[in-house]
């Protein structure tokens, strides 16, 4: 192999100083801010469809099953659209980037405020997805090359900020505009605030990167979207098929989505020996990587299969409209946020395990206590549960972003964040798609026994959160792996811990 085929390192195209020094500069940090502020508009996007789910279901005329896809459809297109940005992020300048992103977004919402039908809302939701998928890469890479490792975790405790509160703000905000307006003003009032970031960012972000040569391979593009897509689908179908027969079997969909992500896995381990790899395994090498990585995909299942049920349980079940659903997931929102500085700051003090352990503890712990839920349970449990699972969550992303991406070479950061991105969200995507179809699965075998309706919907709900506090323990016993990288010298992969 030549020289000249091995990838260089990212730092020396965004001229950043050495670890020792403790300080981004001011033009970095603008850019970093810039970024900031931008992807926390397009990803408050990612949930603001799960308090509008029983009011679409009603306006179209659709089944959860597939009023879910607005959510999962979503998640699943930053899945497949999140590895092509290693390749955009060093083939392109930042700039150039940034107006992709964010234009492909500014389209998608005007052709959901635009949507006769539930079809072409998901095709709106898909391209939203698109410009979402590249700018969360682009923060977490920029972050990762100009900020030194010692302040890492506060900066990525800023990040979880964005992570975590414009997820949890998306109920709340669709709740406010469901209570007097058409669930399109959940996109038509998006809009000028999209442009309005696209003009500052235009004007303002800088070029922090020197653009290079990177291949891009279609056929690991395609077997990506096979694999995450049949997964995801698969499990979708799992709902469906409980109460139609005629349905696609959920296996072959699964099957496909295994077997595709396999040929990828293989795939990638080839390419990788001539560095033309989309997505560059070598990361894994790092067991400190791979713990972090599993455990942040139980996280986001439970995250985002939270964010999908509350919202149904708490309409359909307790009576509450979309505005006091909202208001009501509000507050752990807003503590999630308020925490995410705090928690960076921990970690860079006392590093990961005593901030992880604790708080998979108690997203455990929440989980269980949801599998208590009936038709009579007061809202103020359901509002204390959230408030707790927020906290739970907060002491668990930032150390986990953090050590994950600290514990790679800086040559492997765009691979690196790129993975991460993906995996959360196929595991939010996949979240979504099994609690959903576990919560119709539950139902439709009680109502087929006689139950209630609304008593069914409530025992389907509690299956649901069964299965995901089964899940919620594996997170628990991987906290306990998770250790804070040692620094590295550039070029050099962390092995093990």
């Amino acid at each position: 192999m030549t020289t000249e085929a091995l990838p260089r390192d990212l730092t020396a195209d965004f001229g950043t100083a050495s670890p020792a020094n403790t300080e981004v500069t001011p033009r970095n940090r603008l850019v970093i801010y810039l970024l900031l502020v931008s992807s926390f508009v397009v990803i408050l996007n990612e949930t603001i469809m799960s308090v509008a789910i029983p009011h679409l279901m009603v306006d179209l005329g659709v089944e959860v099953t597939a009023a879910q896809w607005l959510t999962t459809a979503f998640l699943l297109t930053m899945a497949v659209v999140i590895p092509i940005t290693g390749f955009l992020i060093q083939r392109l300048n930042t700039r150039p980037i940034f107006m992709i992103a964010m234009s492909l977004f500014t389209a998608g919402t005007l052709i959901c405020a635009a949507s006769p039908s539930l079809w072409p809302l998901v095709f709106g939701r898909v391209i939203q997805a698109s410009g979402t998928a590249i700018m969360m890469p682009l923060l977490m890479t920029t972050v990762m090359t100009l900020v030194p490792p010692a302040g890492r975790g506060k900066m990525m405790g800023n990040i979880s900020i964005v992570i975590s509160v414009a997820p949890a703000l998306g109920p709340t905000i669709s709740g406010l505009i469901l209570e007097w307006l058409n669930w399109r003003w959940m996109f038509i009032l998006v809009v000028p605030i999209a442009l309005a970031a696209m003009a500052l960012g235009f004007s303002k972000i800088e070029n922090v990167t020197t653009p290079r040569y990177a291949p891009l391979d279609i056929a690991s593009v395609i077997l990506s979207a096979l694999g995450f897509g049949g997964v995801v689908y698969g499990l979708s179908s799992l709902g469906e098929a409980s109460s139609d027969a005629s349905m696609i079997p959920s296996w072959l969909p699964l099957a496909i989505g295994v077997v595709a992500i396999v040929s990828f896995v293989f795939r990638q381990l080839s390419l990788q020996k001539t560095d033309r790899a989309l997505l560059d395994l070598r990361t894994f090498k790092s067991s400190n990587f791979s713990i972090s990585i599993a455990t942040m995909a139980i996280c986001m299942m439970s995250l985002f299969g939270t964010f999908i049920l509350l919202p149904i349980y708490m309409q359909q079940v307790l009576g509450l409209t979309a505005l006091q659903t909202g208001l009501a997931l509000l507050p752990g929102g807003l503590l999630m946020g308020l925490l995410g500085p705090v928690v960076g700051r921990l970690y860079d003090r006392v590093g990961p395990t005593v901030l992880l352990v604790p708080g998979a503890a108690i997203v455990s712990a929440v989980f269980w206590a949801m599998t208590l839920l009936d038709q009579n349970s007061s809202v103020w449990f359901v509002l204390g549960a959230h408030i707790c699972l927020s906290v739970g969550l907060a002491f668990l992303f930032t150390p986990l972003f953090t050590a994950s991406l600290s514990s790679v070479a800086p040559r492997y950061y765009s691979h690196g964040s790129a993975i991460l991105g993906s995996i959360q969200q196929v595991a939010g995507a996949a979240g979504v798609a099994l609690l959903v179809a576990l919560m119709s699965i539950g139902t439709a075998s009680l109502i087929g026994q006689g139950a209630e309706p609304v008593a069914a919907m409530a025992g389907g709900i509690r299956t649901a959160f069964f299965w995901g506090a089964v899940i919620s323990l594996f997170a628990v016993v991987a906290a306990f792996f998770v250790r804070k990288p040692a620094e590295q010298p550039d070029g050099e992969m962390l092995h093990g811990h």
